[in-house]
């Protein structure tokens, strides 16, 4: 099994080759699948059927799927995974913006969903005062704010630390640009100039993390859209 709880998942997807697909595959690892066709039903069974995941696809036959995040978001925080062909940048970032936790683009593998399935779950669990985040060798002391690599103390700017804690508290999850500015610059205004910024302090932050800063295994850049950090996943 994919978790020792039988996670309830729903998916919403018009095509039902993709529904019969992620039904047979998610519940072969022990997840309890739902399904639904159109997005007034993914409204009613996200509530209903109590789901611990919702899978979404983009493009439903009565509404666009960001509108159904945006409903969604009105009564639950349940964590959605969006699965869509629409791979532009701008698609990507308006869904995670109104509340998406993922973005997967048609077609994936199994296995990367699985990831971020995992990924996805693991951000629920409460973070305890003490405890301390890892991605591979990277670990973030939260209490002591303190960063090791390969067990040596790294030296962070505020704003670096910052910065990898937003990451590494979601790990595996793309954070969009604009959520980043807003979380750690407290705006969004003067958007080109703050994201000229952003960008040196990950050039930075990579300097000082990455075992080759030029090819980086931790914070994985999705191109147009924001960060990942890498997930142990």
């Amino acid at each position: 099994m994919a978790e020792q709880v039988k996670l309830r998942i729903l998916v919403v997807d018009d095509e039902k080759s993709i529904r019969n697909f992620l039904k047979t595959s998610l519940s072969a690892y022990g997840y309890t699948v739902f399904e639904a066709v159109e997005g007034k039903e993914a409204l009613m069974d996200s509530i209903e059927k109590h789901p611990d995941v919702i899978i979404l696809d983009l493009g439903l036959p009565d509404m666009d799927g960001k509108e159904v995040i945006v409903k969604i978001r009105k009564r639950t925080k349940t964590p959605i995974i969006i699965l869509s062909v629409r791979d532009d940048p701008s698609e990507k970032i308006a869904a995670l913006d109104v509340g998406a936790d993922d973005y997967l683009t048609k077609p994936f593998s199994v296995g990367e969903l699985l990831a971020r399935l995992k990924a996805v779950m693991r951000r629920l669990v409460p973070v305890e005062k003490n405890e301390i985040l890892t991605s591979g060798k990277l670990k973030m002391d939260i209490t002591r704010r303190q960063v090791n690599l390969n067990n040596s103390e790294v030296n962070l700017s505020p704003t670096e630390y910052d910065i990898l804690k937003l990451l590494i508290f979601n790990a595996g999850k793309v954070i969009t640009h604009k959520q980043i500015l807003r979380d750690i610059w407290g705006k969004t205004e003067d958007y080109e100039g703050i994201l000229h910024l952003l960008r040196v302090t990950i050039s930075n932050l990579r300097s000082k993390i990455e075992p080759n800063p030029d090819r980086p295994t931790y914070i994985l850049t999705e191109p147009g859209v924001g960060y990942r950090l890498r997930s142990d996943d």
